[in-house]
């Protein structure tokens, strides 16, 4: 376990490997945890050093206040990453981000290019409606409130977006969902909600990879189609059998497809 302080608390990392850096940004009530098998094929080809960070307000990240509002919105997420790479010394990496974390992960590309090689997005919202209608409802404070103060219903709910996944997805979820507070909780949702990056892609000058599992209920996969008709130099994957967790879903052709993108060179469009 390891860490460094910032002005928002302590920023949670895990890193294995060695090579060049590679940061990876998890989504909505989840933690780095949700990389662990990428981390360790990543660090087997002794090509990488992976970095995986817990957002403010989840997994092992400092948890913050009432006070602290903004530090649960994409914006803020946006200079957490960047304060995590200038306390690391990291000029500029590959960095990729499931759900929320993908928003963030775009965000960052396209208003400091510089600093990412590459992007890739994972079931990530470009549009915050292209969200399950409960996401965009929790949101809401005093829906979230409502929820959070009956554990049952918040639980009961999930068990419904979640019926269809495996095991190892709900148990995760329901672990780190635990380590989430009210205010991390509906504030980080309800200002992805409401992003909109769509006008932004065409701006976009970095390569970039989508990977959307076909089936996802939590994001909707059409978000595959802004980025294929919007970035100049993109791969889209549609992973058929994939709900919201395409790692795990389907890992041996989601690896593929990412060592594939780490070890293309190539800038031209690519899509599948």
């Amino acid at each position: 376990m390891s860490s460094i302080v910032t002005e928002q608390g302590i920023l949670h990392y895990e890193s294995i490997g060695r090579g060049q850096p590679i940061i990876l940004l998890h989504g909505w009530i989840n933690s780095w945890d949700v990389w662990r098998d990428l981390m360790i094929n990543l660090a087997n080809t002794k090509q990488f050093k992976v970095y995986a960070l817990d957002f403010w307000g989840f997994g092992e990240s400092a948890k913050g206040s009432q006070t602290q509002t903004a530090t649960f919105q994409i914006g803020s997420y946006v200079e957490m990453v960047h304060q995590f790479m200038d306390s690391l010394g990291i000029q500029s990496a590959p960095i990729f981000g499931h759900s929320m974390g993908g928003t963030v992960a775009l965000q960052i590309s396209l208003t400091h290019p510089e600093r990412v090689e590459k992007v890739a997005l994972v079931g990530s919202p470009i549009i915050g409606r292209s969200l399950h209608p409960f996401l965009q409802l929790a949101g809401y404070g005093s829906i979230a409130r409502l929820v959070w103060r009956y554990p049952i219903m918040l639980h009961s709910i999930m068990r419904i977006l979640l019926a269809k996944d495996s095991k190892k997805v709900r148990n995760m979820i329901f672990r780190d969902v635990q380590r989430t507070t009210i205010e991390s909780f509906f504030r980080s949702i309800g200002d992805l909600r409401d992003t909109d990056l769509s006008n932004q892609l065409p701006t976009l000058n970095i390569p970039a990879l989508g990977i959307y599992g076909a089936k996802d209920n939590i994001v909707s996969p059409t978000n595959a189609d802004l980025l294929k008709n919007g970035v100049k130099s993109v791969e889209v994957q549609m992973m058929p059998q994939s709900r919201h967790f395409p790692m795990t879903d389907e890992p041996e052709r989601f690896l593929k497809t990412v060592n594939s993108f780490l070890n293309n060179h190539s800038n031209g469009q690519a899509t599948y």
